[in-house]
């Protein structure tokens, strides 16, 4: 046991900046990826302030957002778009800036980047993947389809599954024709396409995922295990909790629930259990109580009745994904910007509608990130 430790005391030091191969891989990384993280550092600087905030919850119409957005890092992304706008097309060009950046990284990007953002794409591609397995169920066509796809989860064999004539030939094109195919295979059988529900399949899918991200990123070692470390076992964390929240009530029984929680975070396993055995929102309060940010989490729902248990955890992933950026030499950088683009995405959708249905009043109730 005294070896392991002294092992992992080693490898620790070997990753240290002070020493000479800490130095090289710092030499490596700017060589290979120093452009890109440069580049995600300067889309980070373009997020919007609490100042733009404050003058957007002023504005009158969705056309004054608009003009106010064009003097930030959005420029003219709304200049093709003609009168009267609305908030579906605000929400609708603002993604489509954003697959924009994420695309120019994985495209210039080479390994380890290349692989880091296959990685991150895969959790859109499991939502889109899903979205065709629920049209498949109640045959919807192939463009209402593909029109509700998220374009970051795009993959080349995507529009084949559209075109499976029953549950049987989608499984098998999926296990064929995507990246996905080895979620579906280790943990998905044809018969379980058939007999369990879209959300059962969503979360064991998405239970794969994250445990074979954090497998990854743990192979990286260094500043990109340390960043992504919290930010995936966060997400797990996040998981389990609102698995265990949504089944209340539900014919999902507590072993069954048990097995969607992904195998990483600080509540696992002894927070595992002691959910999987919750009957109500006290028993889930209690099982996360010895974690602080949690708890915390818990109590700024409970006390503070402009403020949901979702928009608390939206605050605690804005904080640890800022704190990404305080680390140099590692890939987290990207798996953060993308998600606080996503949260100032829902801050502009969300302020937009309360302008467009005249409700100001709640402009405010936005999750600042600068």
């Amino acid at each position: 046991r005294l070896g392991a430790l002294a092992g992992c005391s080693l490898a620790a030091r070997a990753r240290s900046p002070h020493t000479p191969a800490g130095r090289a891989t710092m030499l490596s990384f700017n060589v290979e990826s120093g452009y890109l993280e440069g580049l995600v550092r300067g889309y980070r600087a373009g997020l919007l302030t609490t100042a733009d905030y404050s003058n957007l919850t002023q504005c009158d119409s969705l056309e004054d957002i608009k003009l106010h957005l064009s003097g930030t890092a959005y420029g003219d992304f709304l200049a093709n778009d003609p009168p009267p706008l609305r908030t579906t097309t605000i929400l609708d060009r603002s993604v489509a800036l954003l697959v924009r950046q994420i695309e120019h990284i994985h495209t210039q990007a080479v390994d380890p980047v290349h692989t880091f953002m296959d990685y991150v794409k895969r959790e859109y591609q499991i939502q889109n993947v899903i979205l065709l397995i629920t049209g498949t169920l109640h045959e919807r066509s192939t463009e209402e389809l593909m029109s509700k796809c998220h374009p970051l989860g795009t993959f080349p064999a995507m529009a084949a599954l559209t075109s499976a004539n029953s549950v049987a030939d989608l499984y098998h094109l999926v296990l064929v024709d995507t990246p996905l195919a080895p979620y579906f295979q280790n943990c998905l059988s044809e018969e379980d396409l058939s007999e369990m529900s879209i959300e059962l399949i969503r979360n064991t899918l998405a239970k794969a995922y994250l445990e074979d991200f954090y497998a990854y990123c743990r192979s990286m070692g260094g500043t990109t295990w340390d960043v992504m470390k919290e930010l995936l076992e966060f997400e797990a964390d996040r998981r389990a909790i609102n698995i265990t929240i949504n089944s209340f009530g539900t014919e999902l029984t507590k072993d069954d629930r048990e097995r969607l929680f992904p195998k990483l975070g600080v509540l696992y396993p002894e927070g595992h259990a002691k959910l999987a055995r919750a009957e109500d929102l006290d028993a889930v309060r209690i099982a996360v109580d010895p974690h602080f940010h949690y708890r915390r989490i818990f109590a700024q729902a409970q006390h503070d009745a402009d403020k949901t248990l979702e928009d608390a955890f939206f605050e605690r992933e804005v904080a640890l994904n800022k704190l990404a950026f305080d680390r140099q030499f590692g890939l987290g950088v990207f798996y953060a910007y993308l998600k606080l683009k996503e949260q100032e995405i829902r801050n502009v959708v969300w302020v937009a509608e309360c302008v467009a249905q005249r409700q100001k009043h709640r402009a405010n109730a936005v999750i600042p990130i600068f």
